[in-house]
Formats: structure tokens, sequence, C-alpha cells
């Protein structure tokens, strides 16, 4: 087959993620089908993409295997993104959360079963470490989910791998690690850290960070987590297949280091944003103090070579943050 011949289906494709992955397999001159409910994506992200000839929106829920089934229908391949991804959000309504991620996760697996879909690769979460104090973190392992979240994408893996066993299903698990990057949403109550700070920072505001700014994270950026999915789509050795990659850059940065870099790149365009002061509060619920991924596996098995560190990604965000979030853009 050629690019033009591959039908690639995302689910979740109006979001942060889905929406670069959409972006990425149309430059490449695949077909893509964009499915999603967008509770959580919005349609400026995908609406330069309308009226592309190799593009086609499915407004649908995972959580309804019918609206699977459609959207699986002549497909090849699936990347799966569609998912409840807030740690608090789960602790407040961890129902709701386990509907989306452990119901319609097992929709879409046996939609693309019954489908005959090639492979399945899906995002799942560093969340799946949970207590484990080791680092590096590595695949195999685990500690004891500290979240409703962590559950439910705990819960992922283990039915990936039990179809993959009992029906012959090609899947991949890609557990990402802290993604930031252009489009990802600085509103709301579950907006993820780097452009909420960003937000605040443009406002003058102060950053509130959750305990004393010693808790560290893998931040990994966009760009590598496209490359980790493409790679995972089209691997050919079989010994990488049916298994769970940490999708990461490998260096660990403290949630002061990252207001440090953001204040020192947004300064450019805004001096007074050097002054602005961080506050501090309690520690949030659910929280691991640390987490830093090893990238050896999919370094081995999937030529996995991310190509942003955490300031390269934040250097080329940096713009893209500037331009959408300044007070007075809407919503992106």
């Amino acid at each position: 087959m050629v690019n033009a011949e591959i039908k690639i289906l995302i689910t979740g494709g109006a979001g942060f993620i889905g929406s670069s992955l959409c972006d990425h397999f149309i430059s490449k001159n695949f077909q893509v089908v964009c499915f999603d409910n967008l509770s959580t994506g919005n349609k400026k992200n995908i609406a330069h993409l309308s009226g592309h000839l190799s593009f086609t929106f499915f407004e649908g829920d995972i959580r309804n295997i019918d609206d699977c089934r459609r959207a699986v229908s002549g497909v090849h391949y699936v990347l799966h993104q569609a998912a409840l991804g807030s740690v608090p959000r789960s602790v407040k309504d961890p129902v709701t959360t386990n509907d989306v991620n452990v119901g319609g996760f097992l929709n879409m697996l046996v939609a693309s079963r019954d489908a005959g879909i090639k492979r399945f690769v899906y995002a799942a979460s560093s969340s799946t470490y949970g207590d484990s104090k080791a680092l590096p973190k590595v695949e195999d392992v685990i500690g004891k989910p500290l979240s409703p979240y962590a559950v439910t994408k705990y819960v992922n893996e283990l039915y990936a791998d039990v179809f993959g066993r009992a029906y012959g299903m090609e899947t991949i698990g890609l557990r990402y690690f802290n993604v930031f990057g252009r489009r990802q949403d600085p509103n709301g109550d579950y907006a993820a850290v780097i452009p909420k700070f960003v937000s605040q920072l443009i406002r003058h505001e102060s950053p509130k960070i959750n305990g004393d700014g010693n808790f560290s994270r893998d931040f990994t950026y966009i760009d590598n987590v496209v490359q980790a999915n493409e790679k995972a789509l089209f691997v050919t050795n079989p010994d990488a297949v049916n298994t769970i990659y940490n999708v990461a850059f490998g260096q660990r940065t403290s949630l002061n280091e990252l207001v440090a870099s953001l204040k020192r790149y947004l300064s450019a365009y805004d001096p007074e944003i050097a002054n602005v002061d961080t506050e501090y509060g309690d520690e949030r619920a659910g929280d691991i103090p640390h987490s830093l991924a090893s990238i050896d596996k999919a370094t081995m098995l999937l030529d996995y070579k991310p190509g942003f560190s955490v300031d390269e990604g934040l250097e080329a965000a940096i713009g893209w943050y500037w331009d959408n979030l300044k007070p007075g853009v809407g919503k992106k």
C-alpha cells in the first residue's frame, strides 16, 4: 500500500495530542479519520483540515459501541488518544473517568478486533507507575495506583494484553510523560501545568505551585510524542508489538526550574514577566513526587529518538503560547 491508500483512525483527534497526530499523518499523505465527541477536544484544533480530501471528522462517543463500529469502518490502523486525562477530575468523578477510559477503551478494542484492524496503538500513562519510588521508571516495574485515573490507564494495558493473547490483535501502549506544546488548553480546573503557568505569567499573575516546587516531571514535547506514535504504528519487528513503552525525553525538571525557564522565554516578549512572583500551596491528592522515564526500550525496539529536550520544546512552543494565550485571544 502507498500512504494515500492507508486510513488511520485517531480517536480524540480534536484534542491537543490527537490534532497534532491528525496534522502529521495528513502531511504524510495518509487518509485520516478524526473521531471525537468534543467534550475536551475543540473543533478549532482541526478547523484548518476541514475540506481536505484526505481528512474526515466523525463526531461520536467512544462510550457508544455503535459509534466505535462506524468509526473503524474501512480503517487500517487505530491511534487511540480519547480519554478523560486528569488526576484531579478522576478523584472528583471516578465514575465518568472509568466510563470513558475503561468502558470506551474496551468498546474501541472490540470494534477494532471485529473490523480486523492491523494495529491498535493507544495512549497509556506514566501515572501507572503509581507509588513506585524507583527512578528512572522502567516499563516492567510499577507500583500501586494513586488515583482513579491511574487505575483506568493500567486497566487499559491489561485489556490490550488480553486482546493480544486471546484474539491475536497487535497492540502497543505508549506511556506518555507530561506532554506539552501547541494547542494545549490553559483553561478550566484541570488544565495542564505548562499552559496554565504560561497563561498566568502572560497576565502578570503569580503561578501557583502545589507543594514546595521541588516535585519533578519528565516534561515531553508534543513532537516527540508524534514521532513515537508513528514509530509504533509501523514498526515491523515482531518483538516490538504487544507491549508498553515509555514516551518521554528522559530528563527530570522540577516545577521551580520549569517556572524559571518559562519566565526566561516569555520575558523576551514582555520583560515585566521576569518580576512575577511564584505562589506555593498544598500538595495535590494523587500526585507523585518525581517522575523520570527510561526510554531505553523505545529506543531499542521502536528506534525512538526524541528530537526535543524540555528547553528546546519550550523554545519551539513559546511563540504559539504568546500568540494564543494573551488576554483577549479566544480559547484555543
